[in-house]
């Protein structure tokens, strides 16, 4: 269904009566249908309203922009780019090879160095993106997940080449391979070994780095491979849970590493939904903190998250129109009280930012933090009937998905047999069926359409096309200068590491990091012991 242009004639689109994830919208919601024992108050218990009294009068959420393409040169000058223009947090963006323990001489990687993210195969190379950037003074975001205990190990090498004390590092890496599993793909491990290893990490962040959140457990993927927000947040709980227990099984304090567990989702188009699901999401957490576990800190209690603003909202057709999407969706994520945010650029579904874009979507969040007033009051739609009736009807979904998760047998057997990707797969296609009728509007693309449109937008942003040629370069130059004793060494060491049921693995990583021992190198001694992880198919 496209709009008839061609006599000036709009047919406006229908108006649903449910949000996406089917709770029902009432044009009006009586007083008496809202239990007030539910929204409390900011600061308190169980935090449907924020986990802040002060909201972000206390604190502005961190302003962050997702970045990072080429070799660690390129990401570095973008990084101090985006600093320089009032960027507060880094998030950093990595290529699917180091995504997928690839050191840049595999076959498979070759094509992709630099595409998506940074090339970042050693610790000579991640020196080099965070060259004169001080690490005790900027959050430092990861969005990596197999070989995330690697990345991070490599962030402490680099701030002990700096000089920076490790207490001092502040930023999350996401290392939630749970989601892997079922929307993105970037697994290596099998299920059981990759939780041992996201366990060593919190334990070992725990102790060592107690400011630094080693997790980030992320609904974001799940909802662009075609979740409702409901499902995405109940999916992104159940794994929350099942970390938890991992941790427990290990020994961990719950009281301790529960402050260190952040979140992680994207934010869509339907700004009521969205603020609901955040509050609901709040709420859930804290009680089953509280209730399934006997967690008593409130600070151990807190749902701490961070989002992205775009994502697969955002369309090439009409690419001005994604800038309106995004501010929409960054209102949604300050009102439900967000903690970190990074908007996408206009130009996102179709190319890596230009400096330009990236720029317009950090002044996007500078606007509304500091023009629109939105971030002065905590909560600022709580007590709004309809909101208040939204937040329950989205907690009631979201601990359906949950149960059923529960009912068949947790998340790890969900994966293990390919429950929860089949569900999403459903989703997906139900999610592009409903976009392709034009049941769920997209302006420009599916409604106020033009008829064989171009993309027009006014910059083009291009890679360099001898970043792999460089990269390739750099890593065998590397090679030649290390000090392969001691590569062979730390690389034995972990191997003997990962074999022992008892051993925490993350100082081995971190040594095997301090001898320039490579990704590639360190997720092989790692796949010798493990193995790796076979999709499950079902048909």
């Amino acid at each position: 269904m496209t709009a008839n242009t061609e006599k000036g004639k709009v047919a406006a689109p229908e108006m649903h009566g449910t949000n996406r994830s089917g709770v029902d919208i009432p044009i009006s919601v009586p007083a008496y249908a809202v239990d007030p024992k539910n929204i409390g108050e900011p600061g308190e218990y169980p935090f449907t309203r924020g986990i802040f009294p002060n909201g972000y009068r206390g604190r502005l959420w961190t302003i962050r922009q997702y970045s990072g393409f080429g070799t660690a040169e390129e990401s570095n000058e973008r990084y101090k780019f985006l600093l320089e223009k009032g960027q507060t947090g880094l998030s950093v963006a990595l290529d699917l090879p180091t995504q997928v323990g690839l050191d840049p001489t595999h076959p498979m990687a070759k094509p992709e160095i630099g595409k998506v993210g940074v090339s970042l195969s050693n610790l000579s190379e991640a020196e080099i993106l965070f060259d004169g950037i001080d690490l005790s003074k900027i959050s430092t975001s990861f969005t990596i997940n197999g070989s995330a205990a690697i990345i991070y190990a490599m962030y402490l090498a680099v701030a002990d080449k700096q000089g920076v004390p490790r207490e001092k590092l502040t930023g999350t890496i996401q290392n939630d391979i749970l989601k892997e599993y079922v929307a993105r793909g970037t697994w290596i491990f099998p299920v059981r070994p990759s939780m041992r290893l996201i366990a060593d990490s919190i334990l070992y962040s725990n102790a060592t780095t107690p400011r630094f959140n080693p997790i980030s457990i992320a609904g974001a993927h799940m909802r662009d491979a075609g979740s409702t927000a409901a499902e995405e947040m109940g999916y992104t709980l159940a794994n929350g849970l099942a970390y938890v227990d991992e941790l427990q099984r290990r020994g961990g304090n719950i009281e301790k590493f529960a402050k260190r567990l952040s979140f992680f989702f994207y934010v869509h188009m339907d700004l009521f939904e969205e603020v609901s699901k955040f509050r609901a999401g709040r709420r859930i957490w804290a009680k089953k903190m509280k209730e399934r576990y006997g967690v008593m800190d409130p600070k151990a209690q807190h749902f701490r998250f961070g989002v992205v603003c775009g994502g697969s909202s955002l369309i090439a057709p009409q690419p001005y129109n994604n800038i309106a999407r995004v501010t929409i969706e960054t209102m949604a994520a300050v009102m439900g009280g967000a903690q970190s945010i990074f908007t996408c650029a206009f130009d996102e579904a179709f190319q890596i930012p230009t400096e330009t874009s990236a720029e317009l979507a950090l002044r996007t969040q500078q606007i509304i933090a500091f023009e629109s007033g939105i971030g002065a009051s905590v909560d600022p739609l709580g007590g709004s009937y309809f909101v208040e009736e939204q937040t329950d009807r989205m907690e009631e979904e979201i601990l359906k998905v949950m149960e059923e998760i529960d009912e068949y047998g947790g998340v790890e057997k969900a994966i293990e047999e390919g429950w929860i990707q089949q569900r999403l797969a459903e989703r997906g296609l139900e999610r592009k069926v409903n976009t392709d009728s034009g049941y769920n509007v997209v302006v420009g693309q599916n409604h106020f359409a033009k008829q064989d449109e171009e993309i027009k937008v006014g910059e083009v942003f291009s890679l360099d096309p001898t970043v792999a040629a460089r990269a390739l370069e750099k890593f065998e130059k590397l090679k030649d200068r290390r000090n392969q004793a001691e590569v062979d060494t730390s690389l034995a060491r972990l191997s003997k590491a990962a074999a022992s049921d008892s051993e925490n693995v993350m100082p081995y990583l971190v040594d095997c990091c301090h001898a320039y021992a490579t990704v590639g190198e360190m997720v092989a001694c790692l796949k010798n012991e493990w193995g790796e992880f076979r999709e499950p198919v079902n048909l």
